[in-house]
This record gives structure tokens, sequence and C-alpha cells, in this order.
């Protein structure tokens, strides 16, 4: 391959981004060798292979639209965390934020009866406001927007249980939120005949290819468009933006809206599809906003690589489960992503040794030229 392929930014992400998750999977694969070496190749073969470990081609392609009703909210909060990011913001809000929208698109779908396109919007509403919150905090009083997003985080938890707790809303034999299919089959996102493709997935709806679009349009927004360059430019440097013109307050408040909104429709997503029903009684907060921080960075802070980090992250959580229990604890899977992510730290580095080789190359060509010439 050319050494002028591995100059692009976009090369060298992807380089990068490879280099982490072979490294992550190396090290799993010395943990369950260490647990028990008779079964650690079979068992990094199921986390990677997923529903391609199935028996059959329906179970399948069954296990492949749950890997993908999942990937569509994992997305929705990685894009959420990296479009926040793009404007130097860590929204590590998004938790909160999904929460405000499973809560808005429960209760409108539920308790209000109201079709899903309706639920979508309330919970798009939602988030937006609380990420609001976190970016009037962060403009008008220099509040942290992670210490304000770790504390609304835990805040709406407790309210969303408060909110969803009540009987009309509640299973009353389970802690769990009635079923949509009963409730208010009006709520389920249509599928649009995605589900023959599947196996018959009910669980495969229109939040998979909605979630695509939403991640194109989210580059487009920021690479391509006046708005965007204002909103990076307001990240890069507020005290120029501002010396320039910009609004740099509003900025970052609609930067944090923007981005609780996309956080609350990927909760809207997960719960609106059915797979899913909220536990009322839960004392932690959902995991799917964190996860979205780990695919944004794995995907190398674009919206474009979010789609890829968000599958592959869910596909080998999902692996993680179909390994055997009685030999690996489930949660090698988490431990292989939290390498990754770690490594992705260093993604800064890799490239430098990239550049630092790729110069040495070009240096020896240039002196080798010099002395034929000579």
């Amino acid at each position: 391959m050319k050494t002028g392929f591995f100059k692009k930014p976009s090369a060298q992400t992807l380089v990068s981004s490879l280099i982490c998750i072979a490294a992550g999977l190396l090290v799993g694969f010395i943990i369950l060798t260490i647990i028990n070496p008779s079964g650690s190749a079979q068992a990094i073969g199921t986390i990677l292979g997923n529903f391609i470990t199935r028996s059959s081609g329906p179970a399948k392609l069954k296990a492949f639209g749950n890997t993908l009703a999942k990937t569509a909210p994992l997305l929705m909060c990685a894009l959420s965390v990296c479009f926040c990011y793009k404007v130097g913001l860590f929204n590590i809000g998004a938790a909160g934020q999904y929460e405000a929208g499973a809560c808005a698109a429960l209760f409108c779908a539920i308790s209000l009866k109201l079709p899903w396109f309706v639920c979508l919007i309330a919970a798009a509403l939602a988030g937006a406001l609380l990420g609001s919150v976190s970016g009037f905090l962060k403009a008008y009083r220099n509040v942290n927007e992670v210490i304000s997003g770790i504390m609304l985080n835990w805040i709406t938890l407790y309210l969303t249980n408060m909110v969803l707790s009540n009987p009309a809303i509640k299973d009353p034999a389970s802690p769990y939120t009635q079923g949509l299919s009963s409730a208010n089959p009006r709520s389920l996102l249509p599928s649009l005949g995605m589900e023959k493709l599947f196996a018959n997935n009910r669980y495969v709806t229109i939040a998979i290819p909605l979630a695509v679009l939403i991640a194109v349009l989210i580059w487009v927004v920021l690479e391509k468009t006046k708005f965007g360059y204002e909103l990076r430019a307001t990240g890069f440097n507020k005290d120029a933006s501002r010396y320039a013109g910009m609004k740099e307050k509003k900025n970052i408040i609609i930067t944090l809206a923007l981005g609780g909104a996309l956080a609350a429709v990927g909760a809207a997503f997960l719960f609106l599809s059915g797979y899913q029903q909220w536990s009322t009684t839960q004392t932690s907060v959902p995991g799917m906003g964190f996860n979205g921080i780990a695919a944004t960075f794995l995907g190398g802070l674009s919206p474009i690589g979010t789609i890829f980090s968000s599958f592959f992250i869910q596909s080998i959580t999902d692996g993680g489960a179909l390994i055997n229990r009685s030999l690996y604890p489930a949660e090698i899977s988490d431990l292989i992503s939290a390498v990754i992510i770690y490594l992705c730290g260093f993604v800064l580095f890799f490239k430098t040794v990239m550049n630092a080789s790729i110069a040495k190359r070009e240096e020896k060509k240039a002196s080798k030229a010099e002395g034929g010439k000579a």
C-alpha cells in the first residue's frame, strides 16, 4: 500500500482504531486463557462471531436483528457524545438524557396512548430540555458540563422511576412498565416489512435506518454548513468566536440541547420497538449512555465512524452473553471494550508514530534520489 494513503487523517484514524481493537481482543484472549485455557479460543471466537455462531440460518438472522435493534440506540448515544465533543463539550450527561427520552416516550405511549411519532418527538424535546440545562449552566455560570451532567444523570433516573411507577404505566405483576403491544400498539415503531428479512424479528424497526440517516445528517451539518462551522469554531476557541461575532453562549446551549435530543431519541428507539421495558426499581444509570462514549472514541470522533464502532461494540457485547457461563463470565466482553477504549486514548500517539515513520521513509527516498543524481 502506498505511503500516501497513511498520510490521510481518516486512514490514520482507521488504522489506529484497528490497532486498538486487535490489542483489546488480544488482552481478552490472554485473560480467557488464564481463566481456562481449554476453551479460550472458542470463547473469543464466540464473542467475535456473535450471531454467526447460532446453529441455524433463521436463528442467525434473528440474533443479527436483535443486535441491530440495540445498535440503533447505542449509535444515537454515540452521536450525542460525538456532536458535543466536536464543539468542545464532553456530554457525559447523555445517560441522563437517555433516561429522559425513555420517560417521555413511555409516558406518552402508555399513559396518553399517543402514536409512535408523537412519542419520538416528546422524547427528543425532553432530552433537549435536559441538555439545555447543562448548556445554560455552562454558558452563563461556567459550570463544567461533566459535573452538571453527572448530577442530572442521577436526578433524572429517580424522576423517571417515579413517573413510570404510576399504576397506569407500570405492570402490576412486575417492576417493569407495561408491554406496548398490549398497552398501546400504535406506539410501536413500524418495521415497514424489514422484519421479514430477519426471520420475522419484530424488533427490527425503522429505528435502524433512521439512526444511520441521522448519523449522516450530523456529519453534513458539522462539516458542510455554516451552522456547523460556527459550532466547531466555538469549541476550538469561544473567545475568538465571540470576537468574530458568533454567539458562543447560544451555541453552547444549542449544542447540548441537540446532543440531549439525540440521546433521548436513542432511548425511544429502544423502548418503542418493544425490545425492552423500563424497570422502575433500577438504582443504576443505564449503561447505554456511557457505552456511547466508547463508540464515539472508537469511531475516531466521526459521525460516520460511530456507525461501525457502535455495531462492533454491541456485537461483542451480545457475543459475550453467548460464551460458556460455566467457564467464563459474560462480562469479559465489557472488559475487552474497556481495554479498546482505553487504548483509544493513544490514537494520537499511534498517529504520531505513523507520521514519524512516513517522514523517515520519505527522507530516505529523497536522499537516495539525490545520491543517484550525484
